[in-house]
């Protein structure tokens, strides 16, 4: 009985992650010039797309190294290419399994089960290290508001970009040493990966803005491929599309620049997330000939 309520929720879930992502994308795309949008995907240059995903992947290879210093933290020691084959797997499970047990559950369960760590323990790295994550993305989206067409229309914004940019990690140490002092030790490696993680992935939305001929206001396209992204951190839509066009949409709007680019930025790094992630099928299969 236990076993099928959890079912059902999880059913339930993935069915209302789906409906909120369909929903979302039907919005954006009933508003959007659609000749347009396909014109600009269609057209994009393979070259550019192809440093897109080189340094989408780059980003997600320092992730799992981070990640893996917060495991080393708590006592766990992973190889690290198989905490890198983990760390695929977990992207494939985010994305194409949504409402299920999910990548970061499935790490748990995984690192639980044939490495002898408690839940807790496995849990409070897995939160730490997408915490870091967040400051890194709120302290460069500060930092690219501050060139942004944003400050021209609300100049008072300046005065809140920079303290983000003062408080974000002296606020991160704080927490950081009320919460998890075992994290203390790793805090500035952490912190600076965090940072490469965000940059690269702003490098590869570049490179995707040079593949569709978006040269002109850059920085606004960025700066709102940044904030799309904290909008992405929760798990409302699957692989965070549809929360990712909503916001480049209606933000652009604002700014009175271009929505087809802006959307087509973000179905582009979304296929490009989906194709990377693919890998992981093949982690999982081995794991269960493992087994």
């Amino acid at each position: 009985m236990t076993k099928s309520k959890s079912l059902n929720r999880k059913l339930l879930k993935a069915l209302l992650q789906a409906a909120i992502t369909v929903a979302a994308l039907s919005i954006v795309l009933r508003k959007v010039d659609l000749h347009r949008l396909g014109m600009l995907v269609s057209h994009a240059n393979p070259w550019h797309l192809l440093g897109a995903a080189i340094f989408f992947n780059i980003s997600k290879v320092v992730n799992a190294l981070r990640l893996n210093r917060f495991f080393r933290a708590i006592g766990l020691r992973l190889p690290e290419w198989y905490n890198l084959k983990l760390y695929y797997l977990g992207m494939f499970y985010n994305l194409f399994l949504p409402g299920g047990v999910g990548g970061d559950g499935y790490k748990i369960f995984i690192l639980k089960k044939h490495h002898g760590m408690t839940v807790m323990n496995v849990f409070s790295a897995v939160f730490w290290d997408r915490v870091s994550g967040i400051f890194a993305l709120l302290f460069l989206s500060a930092v690219l508001l501050l060139p942004s067409g944003f400050l021209v229309l609300y100049p008072r914004l300046t005065i809140w970009a920079w303290a983000i940019i003062i408080t974000a990690y002296p606020l991160s140490v704080l927490l950081t040493r009320l919460m998890y002092r075992q994290f203390l030790s790793v805090f500035v490696p952490t912190a600076i990966e965090s940072l490469l993680v965000q940059a690269t992935q702003l490098i590869s939305a570049w490179f995707i803005l040079m593949a569709i001929s978006a040269t002109s206001n850059q920085i606004d396209y960025l700066a709102i491929f940044l904030i799309s992204s904290v909008a992405t951190i929760l798990p409302l839509t699957i692989g965070g599309a549809g929360a990712r066009e909503v916001t480049f949409f209606y933000a652009l709007s604002h700014l009175g620049l271009d929505t087809n680019t802006g959307v087509a930025l973000s179905l582009i790094f979304f296929v490009i997330s989906a194709l990377s992630s693919l890998p992981g099928i093949l982690a999982k299969l081995r794991h269960e000939q493992a087994e």
